[in-house]
C-alpha cells in the first residue's frame, strides 16, 4: 500500500498541515453538498459533511487511503460559513467581538469499507473589536474564504484572546487525532526528512 495519503480537501491549510507532520499527500476533489439543512444541529453537520466527503472520496479511489474534514465555526447555535460579501464578514466578526465562539473540526480516514472519524471542539474567546479594525481586517483579504471571516493561523491572530482545545483543529485539522487515524491506516508521520 502506498503511504501518500489523498486528500479529499481543496484546503490549502489542510495540505499545509499535514506537510508539517510529515505526510505526503495528493489532491482528491469531491463534490458534496454542504448546505446547512434546516433544523439541523451544528455538530449533526460538521459530521455528515466530512461523512459525505470521505464516503465520495473513498467511491473515487477504491483501495487508497483518503481523508477528509470539515470545520464549522459555531456561535450559539448558528454556524458562520464563508462570508458572501462585505457585510456579511462585517456582520459576522461584530457578533464575535468580545464574546467565546465553538470551532468543530471532523476528520476522516477511510479506505473501501472501513471509515473513522473524529471530532474536536474548541472554544476561542475574541477581544472586543473596533469597527474601524473589523473594516480593514476585511481590506486585508483575508476573511473572504474562511469560516466565521477570520483565520487564526493569519492577519486574525490578533483578535484572539484565548483558546481551549486544539490550534491545528481551528486552522482546519486537529493533528494529534489526525496522527492516530492515520496510524491505524498504516499511514505514518514523519515521512520527509
Amino acid at each position: 500500500m502506498s503511504t501518500e495519503l489523498l486528500l479529499a480537501s481543496g484546503s490549502p491549510r489542510r495540505r499545509e498541515l499535514l506537510e508539517q507532520i510529515g505526510v505526503p499527500t495528493a489532491r482528491l476533489l469531491c463534490s458534496v453538498d454542504e448546505q446547512v439543512r434546516p433544523g439541523e444541529a451544528p455538530v449533526d453537520y460538521v459530521e455528515r459533511v466530512t461523512r459525505d466527503k470521505i464516503r465520495a472520496a473513498i467511491q473515487a479511489a477504491p483501495g487508497r487511503v483518503v481523508l477528509a474534514a470539515d470545520t464549522a465555526v459555531v456561535l450559539g447555535d448558528r454556524i458562520l460559513g464563508k462570508p458572501v460579501d462585505r457585510a456579511d464578514a462585517l456582520q459576522m466578526l461584530s457578533a464575535l467581538s468580545a464574546a467565546e465562539h465553538l470551532v468543530m473540526t471532523a476528520v476522516a480516514v477511510g479506505c473501501d469499507q472501513r471509515i473513522e472519524l473524529v471530532r474536536v471542539d474548541t472554544r476561542v474567546r475574541f477581544r472586543a473589536l473596533q469597527a474601524d479594525e473589523i473594516a480593514a481586517y476585511w481590506d486585508t483579504g483575508e476573511p473572504a474564504d474562511k469560516a466565521g471571516s477570520y483565520g487564526i493561523q493569519g492577519l486574525g491572530a490578533i483578535f484572539v484572546e484565548r483558546i481551549e482545545g486544539s490550534y491545528s483543529a481551528v486552522v482546519g485539522l486537529p493533528l494529534q487525532e489526525t496522527a492516530t487515524l492515520l496510524k491505524s491506516f498504516g499511514i505514518p508521520c514523519w515521512q520527509r526528512f
